[in-house]
């Protein structure tokens, strides 16, 4: 019942995620934040079972925290990619797998800007934009239609309202707010909240 979005530009990653943490039938918070900073150069987008969710990221933000103490430089979005699909899939054949669906996201001077997208069965593979969750199901066919090689942040940020006002406008389930964070080559910012009553006002000012 939870959304991921993820959108990679020329030189920047921007993530997107709902607020909203439900179990069965009740909405328990709509406050909750599921982009995780890990480094100055990394975040990370996690939904799946609550405890899940948390137990991991927690986990492989504090592996790559004592990896850069032990060896005094931080893991890559591509090198974090494949740790954090590793620890995913040794889990998976054990008697606890985490059952939680992963975007990585993040910026190397190297590299340049970096996506991943990583799901519960730890398949892993760099991505362009890629979604999670049932409002995935909607927001892939605008992300295919409006992406393209040399997208800005401002443009990558109203094709995240455009996903967001769609997934309001064909979900049953409510996710009425989106917390969206980027990264770059000056480290991660947070966006304004895309929310219901803000697309509300937008579209009535149009």
């Amino acid at each position: 019942m939870e959304t991921l979005i993820g959108i990679r530009g020329p030189d920047f990653v921007m993530l997107a995620a709902d607020n909203t943490h439900a179990h069965s039938i009740m909405v328990l918070k709509d406050d909750e934040n599921k982009i995780y900073k890990i480094s100055d150069t990394l975040m990370m987008a996690t939904i799946g079972e609550a405890g899940d969710r948390v137990q991991f990221t927690e986990y492989i933000s504090k592996n790559i925290l004592l990896y850069k103490m032990r060896n005094g430089y931080e893991l890559g979005p591509k090198s974090a990619s494949h740790f954090t699909r590793r620890n995913l899939a040794d889990y998976l054949r054990s008697r606890t797998p985490y059952h939680v669906n992963v975007l990585v996201g993040g910026y190397d001077e190297a590299d340049g800007a970096q996506l991943h997208y990583i799901d519960y069965l730890a398949n892993s593979l760099p991505v362009k934009y890629a979604a999670h969750g049932y409002g995935g199901l909607f927001v892939s066919s605008i992300l295919d239609r409006y992406h393209h090689q040399k997208i800005t942040q401002d443009e990558a940020y109203e094709i995240m309202k455009k996903g967001v006002t769609e997934i309001q406008k064909r979900l049953i389930i409510n996710l009425p707010n989106f917390n969206v964070s980027v990264i770059d080559k000056n480290g991660i910012r947070e966006l304004p909240v895309i929310s219901a009553d803000s697309l509300k006002e937008e579209a009535a000012a149009a």
